[in-house]
């Protein structure tokens, strides 16, 4: 949808974008298609929207041959998502993507997740879903830039961090693509990343408790420029930072995801 169809529908139903739920509408039919693309999907594809918002991507996951389940938290977006996509094979459904029971909504059966984000919830909900939706075993996102650079990250990158493990853990991320704020209504103030993630059919690495790597990785970030040794007082002694082979003096950062599997298990 264009600009003014999507202001006119918007004006119509007498809604306005949402700060609160980060509502930024996509209103560019190129973007749309690329994102589709992007999501190399096959005709037939399950695929899980969550904030369709208005719909502009809707249609378009819709037209490529997709059966969409479209997961909107705001009630007042839903008279205008209805008319919007009439007639194709799209599920609506009312839920906060934050704390939907996967399972029970979506089955066993292979799901693709591709969504506009929003900025606010766009971690909680990548996260959530990798681990507890393994049903939806890819996804394509979009994030703001700086949240997408996160998710992909690797040893050594700016943006690597806790997050960036704990993907690394369930999924290969990539960022393949950026986008203009130029595309949305309203604009914002920000440019956004397109992200592909690929679950692993296995762990790349072997770990007695993911959960306590988890809450390791978490303590080693907390404070960045302290050394491990700092970060980690108290959890891990000088033993078992031998025993893992971990220099105590080296910054999280430069540790790999194999680096803390040998950690935890130590």
């Amino acid at each position: 949808m264009t600009p003014s169809e999507i202001r006119e529908l918007l004006a119509r139903h007498g809604v306005r974008p949402s700060k609160a739920l980060g509502q930024n509408f996509l209103a560019d039919e190129n973007t749309a298609r690329r994102i589709v693309r992007l999501a190399e999907l096959q005709p037939g594809a399950r695929v899980v929207e969550i904030g369709p918002g208005v719909g502009s991507l809707t249609v378009v996951l819709a037209a490529a041959g997709a059966h969409v389940c479209a997961i909107e938290i705001d009630r007042h977006l839903l008279p205008i998502l209805e008319e919007v996509v009439s007639g194709l094979d799209v599920e609506i459904v009312q839920a906060d993507a934050r704390t939907v029971d996967w399972a029970a909504r979506l089955g066993p059966r292979s799901w693709t997740m591709v969504a506009n984000l929003p900025y606010n919830v766009a971690t909680t909900v990548v996260l959530g879903v990798l681990e507890s939706a393994p049903m939806v075993e890819r996804l394509l996102v979009m994030v703001q830039r700086e949240v997408g650079e996160r998710l992909a990250a690797r040893v050594g990158d700016d943006a690597y961090g806790a997050v960036s493990v704990k993907v690394a853990f369930h999924a290969e991320a990539r960022v393949v693509g950026t986008v203009s704020p130029n595309v949305f209504i309203p604009k914002p103030n920000v440019e956004s990343a397109l992200v592909r993630l690929v679950r692993h059919d296995r762990a790349p690495v072997e770990v007695r408790d993911p959960g306590a790597m988890f809450d390791l990785v978490r303590a080693g970030f907390a404070t960045r420029r302290k050394t491990l040794r700092n970060t980690l007082d108290g959890r891990v002694d000088a033993e078992r930072f031998a025993r893992a082979a971990v220099d105590p003096g080296a910054r999280a950062e430069t540790l790999s995801l194999e680096d803390w599997a040998r950690l935890a298990d130590a």
